[in-house]
């Protein structure tokens, strides 16, 4: 077990390939990886998976906080 979170976050696409062996598509792989990322990231800031996929679906998409710079 690691606590890197970029190895965490690769887990899932790791076990989708294996059970179904590849995406089909390189478009249905970049629309899968930008859904999981932008869960990922709502989930690291505190907005659970419904709330996030909810928010996105009402026009309401969550975004995560800009960094100011110091």
């Amino acid at each position: 077990m690691t606590n890197n979170t970029g190895e965490r976050a690769l887990r899932p696409v790791k076990t989708q390939v294996k059970i179904s062996g590849c995406h089909q598509s390189d478009t249905g792989t970049a629309a899968w990886l930008a859904v999981r990322s932008y869960l990922d990231s709502a989930r690291k800031h505190g907005i659970n998976a419904f709330d996030a996929i909810r928010r996105a679906f009402t026009g309401n998409l969550w975004m995560p906080p800009i960094a100011q710079p110091v």
